[in-house]
């Protein structure tokens, strides 16, 4: 298939709810979040010197959930201008959208650019709305004026409004970049010249989704009106400096004047041009664009060049880019490497093998841990009872189990874990219904507990923790988990509305195993389902990595790896990494792969994770 063009295929595909798999180098995934919440303040003075400024905020308003009541949709891109005197608000026209993209492995390095005008005979203060995934990481905006260049960086967010203002008081062309909530962001724009030329460019970095062997990048082109309950907070008309937006602020959503940018007309003018450069690391056994005709061609290098069939599209839904591996009887690695101001950067993804080469079910020894303390009250103890009868229903006559409680003290059903048997299973499910919520969260007594359990030789060996993980003490918690994992692997189930994420995604860290959020009851069945099918299912275990020097890897301890879901390491290095040896146990088998990593092509973005 090297250097054919040919047609993506246009039936729209069945694609399940998306899993976004956990992303490297420590700590990362909570930058990630954190830059989602960030402030872009930059300022050009009168001599066109640009002042970068630099700081952090956080701001994590709930996301709106609300179906929208109209189809209208805000255009990718939209720029709306309000004259500096009259007020007035008018769409700027579009002249040009181009968006490149670099993927690599399950990481996406985005770039759009888009270049508008100012027709009017007047100064203009403008708003630039545009959409993005959800877990977009924004770390690069530039801002063109005509002549004038503006780059952005990451600012406080009280600062940056303050200084945004004092600069357009003064009559200096200033940019301030904030995201309202997850999937809007948005740009003011002061002081543009009468007939100027304004060109935007942001980059970010996002997470490829992933579930059931189906990897799914999702570009956003629209933001769908969101419906705005509730009572207006003060009466009177929208102020343009309050907020953008079409909506007052409510009693049930106070920043709606943020949320509700304004819409742009649907007239076939905002187009958009995509030009994909796809560096999967293994071979493809399927590529499509559901809802775009799109030419792909694919280089002798494994490189997969992707290109909208008519150059470009009206930005009227999402692009959407789904691909498969060809799946073999063996788990396989990859590696993508980058050079970048003197470090040596890597990023090693392993893929497990078609699930149906995977041996029987491996015997388990499943401990199922519940937090019964009072902030577990309500709706995050139901999801927690029911998120423990999945897990019980799910277990196989060849596991065992035992089931944990916690609160102010810690119990246990059976001694010791017994056999899941029908009987055993049935006594399970009247203990979880029994189950209340209140009394304090001393969780490490209920850790060391299960942690100090002996192990059954011949069994993988799972304890899946349910909590909302209120505690103070994680550092002592991190460190009973280090010294007391041995064999076992820890997996954290944050539940409720607001659960420690930080200490939950970290001991699953510790612990090998993984993070799940369930924020829902109706999002119970669904989540836990997927989890314990995951664990069911082992592809390796105890994988380890043989580097020839010293480098800085994360995750530090090698998660396993089970069917249909990848496991992926980064790394940096002083030096560059002449090859890594992948080890790992396939059920009794011992498995092994050595990587010639001087042969990695170099792919951009990697040392911004």
């Amino acid at each position: 298939m090297s250097g054919m063009s040919y047609r993506s295929k246009i039936p729209v595909l069945p694609t399940p709810e998306p899993v976004v798999p956990s992303l490297p180098f420590g700590g990362k995934p909570l930058m990630i979040k954190l830059l989602m919440g960030t402030l872009f303040l930059a300022l050009a003075s009168g001599t066109g010197t640009a002042l970068l400024l630099v700081g952090l905020v956080v701001t994590w308003p709930g996301a709106a959930s609300a179906e929208p009541t109209d189809p209208d949709t805000v255009k990718q891109g939209s720029l709306f201008m309000q004259a500096m005197t009259s007020g007035d608000i008018n769409e700027a026209p579009l002249l040009a959208t181009r968006v490149n993209m670099d993927i690599t492995g399950i990481v996406a390095r985005v770039t759009v650019e888009q270049t508008f005008s100012n027709p009017g005979d007047i100064w203009q203060e403008a708003i630039y709305v545009f959409p993005l995934p959800d877990d977009a990481a924004v770390d690069h905006m530039r801002l063109w004026i005509g002549e004038r260049f503006i780059e952005g960086d990451i600012q406080e967010k009280s600062e940056a409004k303050r200084q945004y203002e004092q600069a357009k008081t003064e009559g200096k062309q200033t940019s301030l970049l904030q995201q309202e909530r997850p999937n809007i962001f948005t740009t003011s724009v002061a002081n543009i010249p009468p007939g100027e030329k304004i060109r935007i460019e942001i980059e970010y970095q996002q997470n490829i989704q992933y579930n059931s062997g189906r990897y799914t990048l999702r570009f956003p082109m629209v933001v769908a009106p969101r419906y705005i309950p509730g009572e207006p907070v003060r009466d009177g008309e929208i102020v343009f400096d309050e907020g953008h937006g079409w909506a007052q602020n409510t009693d049930q959503v106070p920043d709606a004047s943020h949320i509700t940018p304004p819409v742009a007309d649907e007239d076939g003018r905002n187009r958009v041009e995509l030009h994909i450069r796809l560096h999967a690391g293994l071979p493809l056994a399927f590529i499509d664009s559901p809802y775009h005709p799109v030419v792909i061609n694919e280089a002798s290098t494994g490189e997969y060049r992707i290109e909208l069939e008519e150059h470009s599209t009206v930005a009227n839904r999402d692009f959407v880019l789904d691909w498969e591996f060809s799946l073999t009887d063996n788990s396989r690695a990859a590696w993508f490497t980058e050079e970048h101001e003197g470090s040596y950067y890597g990023l090693l993804m392993l893929v497990p093998p078609a699930p149906q080469t995977l041996t029987e079910p491996h015997p388990r020894e499943i401990i199922l841990v519940a937090d019964t303390s009072g902030s577990m009250h309500g709706p995050s103890m139901s999801q927690a009872k029911a998120a423990l009868k999945l897990a019980v229903s799910r277990l196989h006559p060849q596991d065992s189990f035992n089931l944990i409680e916690f609160n102010h003290a810690t119990s246990r059903l059976y001694a010791a874990p017994v056999p899941a048997t029908e009987e055993n299973r049935r006594t399970a499910l009247r203990w979880i219904d029994g189950l209340q919520a209140n009394g304090g969260t001393e969780m490490l007594p209920a850790m060391e507990l299960a942690l100090n359990d002996v192990e059954q030789p011949g069994r993988l060996r799972q304890i899946i923790f349910i909590t909302d993980g209120e505690v103070g003490n994680e550092e002592a918690l991190f460190s009973l988990i280090h010294q007391k994992l041995r064999d076992s692997r820890l997996f954290t189930v944050g539940i409720g509305s607001a659960p420690n994420s930080y200490f939950m995604s970290r001991a699953a860290e510790q612990g090998k195993g993984s993070f799940t959020y369930i924020g829902d009851v109706a999002e119970v069945q669904d989540k836990m389902q997927r989890l314990v099918l995951q664990l069911e299912s082992p592809a390796l275990t105890d994988i380890a990595l043989d580097w020839p020097q010293p480098v800085e890897q994360w995750p530090a301890i090698v998660p396993d790896l089970y069917a249909g879901e990848p496991v992926v390491v980064t790394v940096r290095s002083s030096q560059p990494i002449e090859n890594v040896r992948v080890t790992g146990n396939n059920g009794p088998q011992r498995w092994q792969q050595k990587l010639n990593t001087r042969e990695g092509l170099e792919y951009p973005g990697l040392h911004v994770l």
